[in-house]
């Protein structure tokens, strides 16, 4: 089975986040455009691949990128598509090793890796198809109800915005939240809005703070018993950095921004975190994340994934979640968008997984049409 053409395709789709009024928007910060929680942000983008072979089975996968998607579009068009027409599908595996090899200048992360990751999606989701199984199936996974959590985008610290949506979270059903906040008295509100008892509160902060202000910030939140607190740390990977926070007594995750897998190998071999957060779509697809599960799992760390996507990215994680314990959700942005690409993405705190195989990604065509916002056809 040959790979006969690559279609990139970037969409952007309108959303509302349920606030009242755009009020809450915090002061301006030079990075929103990539930091897809940001409170400004009214649109979220989906950097998708269609793959077509020979026989007319169609593999669909994505690519991070958010905010640079434009850079990841054309590591796609101009460098990493290009390596795969032609190949066989059946020599999958030594045509994205012989990619990777090629490109390793660019590093362990960034636009080529992302690129790498969404053709890694849809050649798993080909396999899948050719062995005629759901994608869960063919990696040895169970299938299940799966427990999603709200990933809220942020409020800008306002305590009373905070408080009223994670009460409205909660009043629909889910028990595991998370916030992009950064101010304590934020935090706190959502923790009297879902107190422990009733559910699970996470906070990612988006690499904000030195070690010596995470650390102190770590001391605060103590008291409030945190499920875990993600990349407080700038830079990301300041490894020994993370640490040290640990020791605060929290519990840290990351692995969101690692370089590649060796750099998930770097924070568990430190003892850096308490919960690993690779992502499908920036990590190398499907076959990094299943090393990254070996990988966890000789460490005794727990792997939630990261998953702030709402194309093939968030299917790829969902049927991935069958090889991990039934406590781990898949996260999902709490929000409500204009049109829904497929059905699962009208959220509820349960999701079931497609019974198709492979992926069993069907989006509605005419939301791609409507939405697009850029697109190449690689023959």
């Amino acid at each position: 089975m040959i790979i006969r053409s690559i279609e990139v395709i970037r969409i952007s789709m309108p959303f509302t986040a349920g606030t009242e009024s755009r009020r809450n928007l915090g002061e301006a910060k030079d990075d929103d455009a990539f930091n897809a929680a940001s409170p400004r942000h009214r649109r979220m983008e989906s950097l998708m691949l269609k793959i077509t072979t020979d026989t007319g089975r169609v593999g669909w996968g994505e690519a991070f990128g958010h905010g640079s998607n434009p850079v990841t579009f054309k590591a796609l068009s101009d460098v990493v598509g290009p390596m795969f027409i032609g190949t066989r599908l059946e020599d999958r595996e030594q045509t994205l090793e012989k990619a990777r090899r090629a490109v390793h200048g660019f590093g362990s992360t960034g636009a080529m890796v992302y690129a790498l990751s969404g053709i890694d999606i849809a050649l798993w989701d080909l396999a899948a198809q050719v062995a005629d199984v759901p994608l869960y199936q063919l990696l040895g996974g169970v299938a299940r109800p799966l427990e999603l959590y709200a990933s809220l985008v942020s409020y800008g610290n306002d305590p009373d915005e905070v408080r009223r949506q994670v009460s409205r979270a909660r009043a629909l059903g889910f028990r595991k939240i998370k916030l992009h906040e950064t101010e304590v008295d934020a935090i706190a509100a959502a923790r009297e809005a879902l107190p422990v008892a009733a559910g699970e509160l996470m906070v990612d902060v988006n690499c904000p703070w030195s070690v010596a202000q995470a650390s102190d910030v770590a001391q605060r939140l103590r008291s409030l018993e945190l499920t875990w607190l993600e990349e407080p740390v700038w830079p990301p990977d300041d490894i020994a950095g993370l640490a040290e926070v640990r020791r605060q007594g929290v519990p840290l995750s990351a692995g969101e921004n690692a370089a590649g897998v060796q750099g998930i190998k770097a924070l568990l071999e430190q003892q850096a975190i308490d919960v690993v957060q690779p992502s499908v779509a920036k990590i190398g697809g499907i076959s990094a994340m299943l090393q990254v599960f070996d990988l966890a799992q000789q460490h005794g760390v727990k792997v939630v994934p990261h998953c702030f996507y709402f194309g093939p990215g968030l299917l790829a994680v969902a049927h991935l979640c069958t090889l991990l314990p039934a406590d781990v959700a898949v996260e999902v942005p709490f929000i409500e968008f204009e049109r829904l690409l497929f059905p699962a993405l009208a959220f509820t705190p349960r999701m079931e997984l497609p019974t198709a195989a492979g992926l069993g990604f069907a989006p509605d065509l005419q939301v791609i049409e409507d939405y697009c916002v850029e697109r190449v056809v690689l023959l």
